[in-house]
């Protein structure tokens, strides 16, 4: 009974977020501006990120060790989930700092409700509540609130070599069905 009710948990989770891709409103207004640099990120208030291998990926992520994600329909200056989006894939508070191994430019841009989220090589950084523990990455390759999510890799924003294939699978998945094979 359990299982059953975990799927349907999932199930109505996906729609959720799926939906609030259709949301009209909009993020994030202001130029994509460097972070200040230093290395005095607890002097500044902010966290900073840092260089992990998950799976066979060296991704940045947070202070506490969580995967950090891009959004493939945002842009440098502006985020494009907010609403409920941003209840699924929470935006990284900026500024940040770079620690071990993190090579890309820091930087912060203005959400429309005025906070401030952090980039990294001009993409904004959300988190994923589906990843539960440092060194989980369940919302690589999800096609959820209308666009593709990728972890934030160290070298850039490049999505993995079987994209296609993810995305593939993920649409399928999230498509509810039909057909043979199901």
């Amino acid at each position: 009974m359990r299982k059953i009710w975990g799927v349907a948990g999932l199930a109505a989770l996906a729609l959720t977020v799926s939906a609030c891709g259709s949301s009209g409103s909009s993020s994030g207004t202001a130029a994509n501006t460097p972070a200040a640099g230093g290395s005095s990120s607890a002097a500044a208030g902010g966290s900073t990120v840092t260089e992990k291998t998950i799976g066979s990926q060296q991704v940045v992520v947070d202070s506490s060790g969580m995967t950090l994600y891009w959004f493939a329909i945002d842009t440098p200056t502006k985020s494009n989930c907010s609403g409920q989006c941003a209840t699924f894939w929470p935006p990284v508070k900026g500024p940040v700092t770079a620690g071990s191994g993190v090579t890309g430019t820091l930087g912060t841009i203005t959400r429309s409700d005025g906070t401030t989220q952090a980039t990294y090589d001009g993409h904004p950084l959300y988190t994923f509540v589906g990843d539960k523990s440092p060194g989980q990455a369940t919302g690589n390759g999800k096609n959820l609130s209308g666009g593709l999510w990728w972890e934030m890799t160290v070298s850039g924003s490049t999505p993995p070599a079987n994209a296609g294939a993810v995305s593939s699978a993920t649409a399928k998945a999230s498509s509810g069905g039909g057909g043979y094979g199901y």
